[in-house]
């Protein structure tokens, strides 16, 4: 039986695709490879063939393009903040949080 490994980054779950194309395998046994590895929620077929086709189109970066859009609000202060205030009061609700950091 094989081991299973949890949580895989994404630059390493495509580093795979990446691999497993320059050896010429079908996109189909690539998904069927990386759900028997990475279990049922690691990627879609449908992104396992866009990823095929963008290293086929000439793509050899793993990692994902700096898009444009809001930035992300969480950082590692704010979750500290949070988990301090959540072993304040564990019977704390949503509104109690939301009023605690507007």
């Amino acid at each position: 039986m094989l081991k299973t490994i949890a949580d895989p980054t994404d630059c390493e779950v495509r580093s795979v695709i990446q691999f497993l194309n320059a050896k010429k395998v079908k996109p189909a046994e690539i998904q069927h490879q990386l759900v028997e590895i990475y279990g049922e929620n690691v990627m879609t077929d449908g992104m396992v063939r866009k990823w095929v086709q963008q290293f086929n189109n000439g793509r050899t970066n793993v990692h994902e393009e700096a898009r444009s859009g809001r930035p992300p609000v969480v950082n590692d202060g704010l979750v500290a903040k949070v988990n301090e205030k959540i072993r304040e009061n564990r019977r704390f609700t949503i509104r109690m949080l939301f009023d605690g950091f507007p």
